[in-house]
């Protein structure tokens, strides 16, 4: 018996040490094989939360000059400090921290596959793949890159509406909810709607205003929002993507190997999408500003759009200079992020 006994564990022995590592390998790999699959997501989400908290303090002021007259940024800003301290310039940061995370996560899934769909498409009747002419060295944009990031930037855009425009308009809300409670000369029902928004959390300002609009009310300004983000997002990637080429192009360096051209493009595309789109975006603000002091059913005066307009491009300055961070910091992180993870090397299974 002795003599058998140690014969089974001479023969068992060896098969555990075969099975042991295997296991270990694939409950350790899984992770790295999933973030690998949907490496743009997790890229865009860790990027996304980083550069929202950066710049919030830029986009609380944007908001709060777009609806209220100052007398420029800096006036805004120590009014703000005065009248409601650091805490005014974080104002509703909850709302955007997870919508804009959620929705930049979504507008780049639908963004990096709607761009392979239309190069596909351009190929193969028109005989030109944009895809494959940005990745030659040298080359410079052309109508037809411009055209495929624009067409895939748009989609994203639109894409993305229905998810953005209740989480921007709680964000609008928070933000100039004293700015409301204080106005004067005010009809008194209109006040005691106002004056319900004041100080309230995110949760609270989302079922107030459906307290006060219905469901429907958390898509006002639907319309402008879907103008503004498909326009707007256009430009944007058809912006980063056309200038981080050039920069590559002159530097003589791969794209992924030069930070300081996703930096420079980063900032450049949201500058330049903000100044086109602006007079949208300010009468979205308006208007969403407006129907927070209406009931459900009261029908709601729509500003007209007027570029070129002084007063529709209040706060366009500290705008550019918030998107250009944002950006910055986005697109930084983001290819950094992506970097890393395609690093990640997936360990073979042990047989």
């Amino acid at each position: 018996m002795p003599a058998e006994s140690s014969l089974q564990n001479v023969t068992t022995a060896p098969i555990q040490t075969r099975i042991m590592p295997q296991q270990h390998s694939v409950g350790k790999e899984e992770p790295r094989r999933w973030i690998k699959r949907y490496r743009t997501e997790v890229a865009a989400s860790s990027a996304s939360v980083l550069s929202t908290v950066t710049a919030f303090p830029l986009d609380s002021v944007k908001t709060r000059m777009q609806t209220y007259p100052y007398d420029g940024a800096l006036h805004c800003v120590k009014m703000t400090y005065q009248s409601e301290g650091m805490r005014g310039f974080f104002r509703g940061v909850l709302a955007p921290l997870a919508s804009v995370t959620l929705v930049r996560t979504v507008s780049f899934s639908i963004y990096q596959r709607s761009k392979y769909i239309y190069s596909d498409w351009m190929g193969r009747n028109l005989g030109f793949c944009p895809l494959e002419h940005v990745n030659k060295n040298g080359a410079y944009p052309n109508l037809g890159t411009i055209a495929c990031f624009g067409a895939a930037g748009a989609t994203a855009g639109s894409g993305i509406t229905l998810i953005a425009c209740p989480f921007e308009l709680t964000k609008l809300s928070a933000q100039v909810s004293v700015l409301m409670a204080n106005q004067k000369n005010v009809d008194p029902k209109k006040q005691a709607i106002a004056l319900s928004y004041h100080n309230k959390g995110t949760i609270k300002t989302l079922s107030n205003i459906v307290k006060h609009r219905g469901f429907a009310g958390m898509y006002t300004g639907l319309n402008l929002h879907l103008l503004r983000d498909t326009l707007g997002t256009g430009i944007y990637f058809a912006t980063y993507e056309s200038s981080k080429q050039l920069l590559t192009t002159f530097s003589g360096t791969d794209a992924h190997k030069n930070p300081i051209a996703v930096l420079a493009a980063g900032g450049l595309c949201g500058i330049v999408s903000w100044a086109l789109i602006y007079p949208i975006d300010s009468v979205k603000s308006i208007y969403q500003r407006n129907a927070l002091m209406y009931s459900k059913g009261q029908k709601v005066p729509i500003p007209k759009i007027q570029f070129f307009r002084r007063d529709m491009y209040r706060g366009l300055g500290v705008s550019m200079g918030r998107s250009a961070a944002v950006n910055a910091v986005f697109f930084s992180a983001f290819e950094f992020f992506k970097k890393r993870i395609n690093a990640l090397k997936d360990a073979p299974y042990e047989a």
